[in-house]
Parts: structure tokens; sequence; C-alpha cells
């Protein structure tokens, strides 16, 4: 953790405990509550609005390194239920997982990523959400969530972001500019990867002229090749933490979120996040139900609590992606200066509209989707 990580952590702290003494000392009257404290020191906001519901769990199945602890854990003071939580690091993990039934899925709320979010409405995996329950939808950026499209009639939008180039510049002599550079011999065995088969094939896609979302065979084909001849140069496949071999030294470049190159830049400012001449390959992440969820009634608890501004910045400080939630920066620009200035000045995190608009999605390619499999499964043998 670096000196401004560690400086803002401790004020963190020391506003907690001051809120804390305050409630505290205001508490005349003996049935009032004292305020949820997390293990963190972390005050939790109350929800607002507080959410009838009769469950008494909530079983998520999130992203790893993805949802605050803090937020998980104030969930479960301020409603007094258990939260329970799975993590995932792909995609294709989460359909694995809710398609083989509701035994195994026992899920109230899940969180996948633009093209899986078709996929699982086309399956009908996801319930459509009852939009009067859904109160706080309206602290979101309109603009921004206008990306996902009529998806919003099963997904809560969490956080967006792009998936570009991050660089040691102490280390890297020649920065890529491009995807296209990572083939480069100089880069042997000095680049990490997400474990994510959309983007990396549709990077090579790229680098080819074709589009991320071709299901022309022979496109595909010149793309796995070209995959094999790059290999060599991919020293680890994480998606789980693809910013810790980089910050450790292990390796130099990586293909990864934008998130994990703001962290990874915080940690050593030596690091920089390219945007390929090719476009970058954005994302949008959500949070939806499941068909078969056991506890739907405490989902909407869980989406409008996090969607509380006072609730949500907390992933501009652990989990900065690009977020779509206006009350969370505005909460953060008048109670924490520092980490809203941060988010701000970085082009990393706040991305450029430019570069948004220049990015590549990658979208639902039904059974087609099965030649990106084929190909992921060769080029990692």
């Amino acid at each position: 953790m670096n000196i401004q990580h560690k400086i803002y952590h401790l004020g963190r702290l020391i506003l907690s405990a001051f809120l804390l003494f305050a409630v505290a000392a205001c508490g005349t009257k003996p049935q009032e509550s004292a305020a949820h404290v997390t293990s963190t020191g972390f005050v939790c906001p109350e929800p607002s609005p507080r959410v009838e519901f009769e469950s008494k769990e909530i079983n998520i199945f999130t992203w790893t390194e993805y949802v605050p602890a803090d937020i998980i854990d104030c969930f479960g003071l301020v409603y007094g239920v258990d939260v329970n939580v799975d993590y995932f690091s792909s995609n294709e993990e989460l359909y694995t997982k809710m398609s083989f039934g509701e035994s195994v899925n026992p899920y109230d709320v899940v969180h996948p990523s633009d093209y899986m979010i078709d996929v699982l409405i086309r399956e009908g995996l996801l319930q459509k959400l009852d939009s009067g329950k859904l109160e706080n939808m309206k602290n979101l950026d309109g603009g921004l969530i206008s990306a996902y499209g009529s998806t919003l009639d099963f997904i809560v939008p969490y956080q967006m972001g792009t998936q570009a180039i991050v660089y040691n510049s102490e280390t890297v002599t020649n920065p890529p500019t491009s995807w296209a550079d990572l083939w480069s011999p100089e880069y042997k065995g000095r680049i990490v990867a997400v474990d994510d088969n959309r983007v990396v094939i549709g990077m090579a896609l790229l680098t080819l002229g074709y589009d991320v979302n071709t299901t022309d065979e022979a496109q595909l084909e010149e793309a796995k090749q070209k995959l094999i001849e790059l290999m060599p140069n991919i020293r680890v496949f994480d998606s789980d933490s693809p910013k810790t071999p980089l910050v450790a030294g292990d390796v130099d470049l990586g293909i990864v979120w934008n998130g994990e190159a703001f962290l990874a830049k915080q940690e050593n400012a030596a690091f920089e996040y390219a945007f390929p001449k090719e476009g970058s390959i954005i994302f949008f992440d959500g949070m939806g139900i499941p068909t078969n969820a056991p506890h739907p009634d405490i989902s909407y608890a869980w989406f409008n609590y996090m969607m509380q501004g006072d609730v949500f910045w907390l992933t501009l400080v652990d989990y900065p992606y690009t977020i779509p939630n206006q009350a969370a920066l505005d909460f953060a620009k008048a109670n924490h200066a520092e980490v809203y200035e941060a988010y701000m000045a970085s082009p990393i995190t706040n991305t450029p509209a430019d570069i948004f608009a220049q990015g590549h999605k990658v979208e639902d390619l039904s059974n087609a989707l099965s030649l990106y499999d084929q190909i992921w499964t060769e080029i990692k043998e």
C-alpha cells in the first residue's frame, strides 16, 4: 500500500471513530441503536431507502476483488442478515455455475459482464427486474448507463471500463502503443494477461484488422495462429489479481482492466496505461437476479444499498474502474476530495469520451461462442 493510501485509510479510521463517538454521545434514548461499524472501523451508512424483505440471508456470486469488503459487511450489519459470497474469475465460470440448475446455483445476485449479460438473458437465466423497487437507479448517470441498452430490464449497472495495456516505464525501454506491439520478441515471458478468451482473442483479431465479434472461421483460425506466436511472451494468465505479478516485478507488461492498472500505478508510479491504437476493449458489468434465486426479495435491498452514493464511493478506493454512479462521485467530492480528485485526474479510470467511443464492445455470439472456447483451449494447451 502506498503512502497516499496509508494516509487515506488512517484518515478513514479516525473519521469512523469520531462518527461512532458522536453517535454514541447523542444517544440519550436507551432504545436507539448504536452505529454499525465494520472490522476496519468504517461506520456503515443506513439504508436509504430501507427495503422490506423476509429473507434472513443473501447469496452473492461476484468477481474476485470487485466488491469492497466494507460494503458486504455493512449490508449484513444494517439489515441483520447473513451475507454469503462466492467468487469467480471469468464470465465462463459464472455461466457454467448458473447453467447447472438450482441445486448448484443458489444465488440471489450475480455480477455478469458485457456479452455474458446477453447470454444469460437469452437463455432465460435472469429475472426481469421490477423497476418500481429500484428507487436508487436515480443515482446513476443516464448518459453512461445508456450503453447497457435494453439489458437494463434485467441488470442494475455496476461498473464499466476498458481493457488495454499497462507497462512499467522503468523496465520497458520500448513502450507499446498498439496491441500488435505485444508480439515483440523483447517481451518474451514478460506479460500477464487476463484469463478471458473474448479479450485476448479479440485483441488478436484487432491486430489482423478484424472485428472482435467475428464468427468467420477463417479469421478466427488466423487469430489462433497469431496467439500461438504470442504465447512465449505471456508468462501468466490471471483474472483474480493481474496487478499482483506486475507490482511484484514478475512481469513488466499486462493486458488488464483499467481498475487493476490504476491500483498498480498507485503502488508504483512507473506504471503507465496505454490505449492501443487499434482501440481498447470496453466492458460493462452489472448485477442481476437468477431466475431460480432462493431469496429474490432481499436482492432489491442489496441493489438499492449498493447504489447509495455514501456506499458506492468505496469502489473509488478499493476497486476503481469507470463508475456510472453520479451520486457516489458527488459524495466523494464533498467528503473525500483526495479520492475524488485522484479518480477524476486519471485517464485510466475516468476514461476520456473519445477513447470510450473508439473502444470495441464484445457481444453475445450465440452458438459461435463455442469457436472462441475451442481456440482458447487449444492455445493454452
